[in-house]
């Protein structure tokens, strides 16, 4: 499981911006790698799109904090799900956080296995998915890093981390 000092491993993300007339358009495959270089990021992970603790609790906390964590010093705020970049354009458009927040899907878990946070949702019907989690990264280091209990959401929302930027 990837901690403080480690590098934020390379994996492929997908994000969309912009839509058609129904959906969004196709998203862009990037690097977690090369958008962490030179940046100061807030990243925070959580298991799925359109889910009740992330949806209610997890996305407004950071929506409402985002320039508090500007003012001091954060470039970008990352949302990763293992979800495709169609399903996260589609739930940041419907968070009213579409191009303040990055939403970035993991479709294949492949970011979520390199940090050593899946986690198997296979028994409930979800698949594999992404711990619940939040750190902050900078130019690609992991310098802050908050990982849920199960079932819990008390160290990865964005009040604490807005307390230890």
């Amino acid at each position: 499981m990837i901690t403080i000092g480690d590098t934020l491993p390379d994996a492929t993300l997908s994000e969309s911006l912009e839509f058609g007339d129904a959906c969004p358009l196709p998203p862009q495959k990037l690097s977690a790698a090369e958008l962490a270089k030179g940046k100061r990021i807030v990243l925070f992970g959580l298991p799925g799109a359109f889910t009740p603790t992330c949806s209610a609790k997890h996305v407004p906390g950071y929506l409402a904090n985002l320039d508090l964590m500007k003012k001091k010093g954060i470039d970008e705020v990352w949302c990763v799900s293992v979800n495709d970049g169609f399903v996260m354009a589609a739930w940041a458009r419907d968070e009213k956080a579409l191009g303040k927040i990055r939403f970035l899907g993991d479709g294949s878990a492949e970011f979520a296995k390199k940090l050593g946070l899946e986690k198997d949702l296979t028994a409930a019907g979800m698949g594999m998915r992404m711990q619940r989690f939040s750190m902050l990264v900078e130019d690609g280091v992991v310098k802050k890093f908050n990982l849920e209990a199960p079932g819990k959401f008390e160290v990865s929302g964005a009040d604490k981390m807005l307390a230890q930027l």
